[in-house]
């Protein structure tokens, strides 16, 4: 009986050890109060389980990775071309670029072109062509890159280059591409063409990277043209004659870009290849000297977890702020987090229109409920919620008094502005906001009313709100 009694001491005490040092941990670690709060609590009231569920998901070891690579990592290319607002007449918006110079340290570079494309009918033959166009060097990243009709097309394409003698490097997530089993690298690699999985690994103690995702879709041939925004490889993104039963069509809006501004998306991939890999990608094949190709100011914003600040959140948070007269997003998948929800109900009390467009119906119904659920605050102070008819649409959209556009892989979502790493891209031009907002207008089928928010029944009320409570995961 005595030694049953140490045995228990001991084990409680070791419960309490781990305890307080997951807690210091904790508080030295965690800016968000709630989440803070919420992992002491498991430590603490569920004995070693909460303790080791921290050491696996609690951890931020991709941070940690980024900052013990900072020596190592490639050397930053200087960019030329710097823009000045004031000389553009777009002196309101200074502001926004004075914060995103200290906040993304890129600088907002002139001379570029922007198309705006849509769908992978009119997209996927630019990329091929672009592909089947290069010389030197072709820099692949999605998140979704099928092994499916669409994928061969695009394996066809880089085996040609390959065999022109163009260096290839393709990135694909270690979650989108299948966590357990990926048959589009199986399929480059057995081409001979290096293909590299995002933060994958079997490894127990490596396992929470499956919560952080890759989310970025960039294409960037010879280092003169980029394609990024929201469009995977697949099948289900071709919408006319669509016979893939298994998944639902989806609609998606991707940019072809030219000039300066595709340095710093090359600069992205490298970073996210050396990252993964270790390979160092330099000099001129890659970065070729900038030309100018037209008169758009850009720059490139990322985010993700190995940074300590949320710069497309933060960037999002400031456009509001600044808007004069009508903020417009269209959005896959809209859980905006309580510092979001609030920015946009501030602006609209103070006259700002804030339009949001989302699916009626996205490719995962528990976000559409969560969605749902939070809805009612916004439209009550006076937001626009507009539902969107089938096909679904995937678009990551936002315009500020039609000038100013933010475009990009980010959802407004916790996940993808917190977790998940993106980019996007601002562009200072009322041509392309212009015809952003006509489109986002076109999806604009149904309003979202109080009264039909109020008269939910109970048990989609209940549902809806219990599924809002896994935000920061869906």
């Amino acid at each position: 009986m005595q030694h049953l009694s140490s045995i228990a001491f001991l084990f409680a005490a070791l419960h309490i050890l781990l305890s307080i040092t997951v807690t210091v941990h904790v508080l030295l670690t965690k800016r968000e109060t709630t989440a803070a709060t919420g992992w002491i609590g498991i430590c603490w009231f569920m004995p070693y389980v909460g303790s080791l569920l921290y050491l696996f998901f609690g951890i931020n070891r991709v941070r940690r990775r980024a900052q013990k690579l900072m020596d190592d990592e490639p050397p930053e290319f200087s960019n030329h071309h710097l823009i000045n607002l004031e000389s553009k007449g777009l002196e309101n918006l200074r502001p926004l670029g004075l914060m995103l110079d200290q906040l993304s340290e890129q600088p907002l570079l002139g001379g570029n072109s922007v198309t705006c494309l849509h769908d992978g009918d009119n997209v996927y033959p630019l990329m091929l062509e672009a592909i089947a166009q290069a010389q030197r060097s072709i820099l692949l990243c999605s998140y979704i890159f099928r092994n499916d009709t669409v994928g061969e097309k695009f394996v066809q394409a880089l085996v040609a280059a390959q065999q022109r003698g163009v260096e290839i490097r393709v990135l694909v997530d270690g979650v989108g591409n299948g966590y357990f089993y990926s048959g589009i690298q199986s399929r480059l690699r057995r081409e001979g063409i290096m293909c590299a999985r995002f933060m994958h690994s079997f490894l127990p103690w490596r396992m929470p990277f499956v919560n952080l995702r890759n989310h970025r879709k960039i294409l960037v041939v010879d280092g003169l043209i980029g394609f990024m925004g929201g469009l995977n490889i697949g099948a289900e993104n071709i919408l006319a004659q669509h016979d893939d039963a298994r998944r639902m069509p989806v609609s998606d809006t991707h940019f072809c870009l030219k000039g300066p501004i595709v340095r710093q998306l090359a600069e992205t991939f490298v970073h996210d290849w050396f990252f993964t890999t270790d390979e160092s990608l330099e000099g001129e094949r890659y970065f070729p000297v900038p030309k100018l190709c037209g008169n758009v100011p850009a720059r490139v914003v990322t985010s993700g977890p190995d940074a300590d600040v949320e710069k497309i959140e933060y960037t999002i948070l400031q456009a509001i702020i600044l808007a004069r007269r009508h903020v417009c997003f269209m959005t896959p998948y809209f859980l905006p987090d309580n510092r979001l929800a609030t920015e946009l109900g501030l602006a609209a009390l103070r006259g700002i229109r804030i339009d949001v467009v989302v699916p009626r119906r996205s490719n995962h119904a528990p976000i559409d409920h969560a969605r749902d659920a939070g809805l009612y605050r916004l439209v009550e102070v006076g937001c626009h919620v507009w539902m969107g008819n089938p096909p679904f649409n995937h678009s990551k959209l936002m315009t500020v008094d039609g000038e100013w556009s933010f475009v990009g892989s980010a959802n407004l979502d916790r996940r993808s502005l917190r977790l998940n790493f993106e980019v996007n891209v601002e562009l200072h031009d009322k041509e392309t906001a212009t015809h952003l907002e006509e489109f986002m207008k076109q999806h604009w089928h149904h309003e979202v009313t109080l009264v039909e928010l109020v008269s939910l029944p109970l048990w989609k009320k209940l549902r809806n709100a219990a599924l809002r409570l896994f935000l920061p995961y869906l």
